[in-house]
């Protein structure tokens, strides 16, 4: 490769690193079982110390390398000097030898908005923290992940766990990192736990096989602990086989590509921009969409609001399908922005 690579490729080689980064911060403050949970609006809306010590992580890493990039995090966490050790200097030089496609190869720091959830899934973060606590208090001595019973409820709950950093270019998801912090617990002690998946429209997606649901069958994945009449109401009108209740935006996602799920159906405004820019670029990038519940695509620029008002839909396949069996009364009650 002749000359720097792009701006944007070099932003996604330092997401990489940051993300793995700040992957292993989740796992240590499990392991250190001092979550240092606060409530923000309540007992499904909570922060943890991974939260906070990983979005620190992400945040000053990147604004360190990129200081005109515009970077929005989920936590409103106080002014402060970030501790040297949470700084991540290191670029993925397998992203950097990649060819940025021909239409951001010219794009500039300033263009780009990076929208960043630094532990996505934080309520199933908390209680498989909580069961793995009671299990090492009731049987013995505590020391790391414990994974002697690795289809335990607790376990099960770190897959809903990810790390995700988002890039936007003119209120369009680019491009996406999602690192699972607690990937492959299955294995047991001493196995390397986390993966890192990235994607950017026009250039592919890596670290993860492709697969999807096999023959008509409509698997629909939604959200494991906020749920309502609307949100149930509109899973129903799916005419689902199969229904996959699971925590975390980001690993809804991951169910949609690794085949465990056809449609992400989420009739709510709870889903905020930081849940979605990363896992919409991955899937954009291999074929797939993301929208609201009337249809309309999400954007991404940075003055926009967070919320995400009109619901969540995505889909690999066959979106059109799923978007004409949203119920009337689900539309009327989400007004599209």
């Amino acid at each position: 490769m002749s000359g720097s690579p792009a701006v944007v490729i070099r932003l996604m080689a330092s997401a990489y690193a940051v993300a793995e980064k700040a992957g292993a911060i989740v796992r240590k403050v499990l392991h250190s079982g001092e979550l240092g949970i606060v409530e923000k609006t309540g007992a499904n809306d909570l922060q943890t110390l991974a939260d906070r010590l990983a979005q620190q992580s992400i945040c000053a890493s990147l604004s360190r390398r990129f200081p005109k990039l515009t970077i929005i995090g989920e936590e409103e966490l106080p002014s402060e000097e970030v501790q040297e050790d949470l700084i991540e200097n290191g670029q993925s030089e397998e992203i950097l030898q990649k060819t940025c496609p021909l239409e951001y190869r010219d794009l500039k720091e300033e263009e780009l908005v990076v929208w960043v959830d630094p532990l996505d899934g934080t309520k199933e973060y908390t209680e498989a923290s909580r069961c793995l606590h009671l299990r090492a208090v009731a049987q013995t001595p505590h020391k790391g992940l414990d994974t002697s019973q690795p289809h335990s409820t607790a376990l099960w709950l770190l897959d809903n766990v990810t790390v995700l950093i988002g890039i936007a270019y003119g209120g369009r998801a680019i491009a996406g990192v999602i690192n699972q912090p607690f990937y492959n617990y299955q294995l047991g002690v001493g196995a390397q736990l986390g993966r890192t998946m990235w994607g950017m429209l026009g250039l592919g997606t890596f670290g993860f096989q492709l697969q999807e649901v096999p023959g008509d069958r409509r698997i629909v994945t939604t959200t494991r602990s906020h749920s309502n009449k609307l949100v149930t109401d509109c899973v129903d009108a799916m005419e689902p086989h199969e229904v996959v209740r699971v925590g975390g935006a980001g690993n809804k996602i991951i169910q949609l590509i690794e085949g465990k799920a056809s449609a992400y159906v989420f009739a709510s405004p709870g889903c905020k921009k930081w849940d979605t820019c990363a896992p919409e670029a991955i899937l954009q990038a291999v074929g797939g969409k993301l929208t609201d519940m009337h249809g309309n695509a999400y954007r991404y620029d940075a003055n926009v609001k967070h919320m995400n008002s009109a619901g969540v839909l995505a889909t690999l396949r066959n979106h059109e399908y799923y978007i004409s069996r949203v119920p009337q009364a689900v539309l009327q009650a989400l007004k599209s922005d």
